[in-house]
């Protein structure tokens, strides 16, 4: 597996310095249909509403 598929996990990996490598389907936080961390997908869809707030406001 090439090094830019892997997947870090962001809640092992903050404050520690190192990249941890998401576990995927063995975490309760991966969303299987998605091939995607549910933490990520929070954050991105977090900052598309604030994206569209701020073309609204402009």
């Amino acid at each position: 597996m090439a090094k830019k598929e892997l997947q870090v996990c962001p809640l092992m990996s903050v404050g520690s310095g190192v990249d941890m490598v998401c576990i995927q389907d063995k975490c309760a936080w991966y969303v299987p249909s998605m091939k995607k961390c549910s933490v990520y997908m929070i954050a991105y869809n977090a900052l598309l509403e604030a994206s569209a707030r701020q073309s609204k406001q402009a």
